[in-house]
């Protein structure tokens, strides 16, 4: 019980901590601002969902099945 006190008192102030000084980092390492630093990601992050939802309904199995189906259908 003490061991689950003290992991979540270290993850609720250090997670919060690196993050902050990643996004820092990585500011200073591009030369650009911390603001346009995380807006940017955002941005990465949105992209990133919207094609693997874009390619995850292309590549649905029940999809992909029924287009194997018709295409045996097509065939015979």
């Amino acid at each position: 019980m003490i061991a689950l006190l003290l992991y979540r008192t270290l993850a609720d102030h250090l997670v919060p901590w690196l993050v902050k000084f990643a996004t820092r980092m990585l500011a200073r390492q591009l030369n650009m601002p911390e603001p346009l630093v995380h807006s940017t990601g955002d941005f990465v992050v949105a992209q990133v969902l919207a094609f693997e939802h874009s390619v995850g309904k292309s590549l649905c199995p029940f999809r992909l099945a029924a287009l194997v189906r018709a295409w045996w259908r097509g065939v015979r």
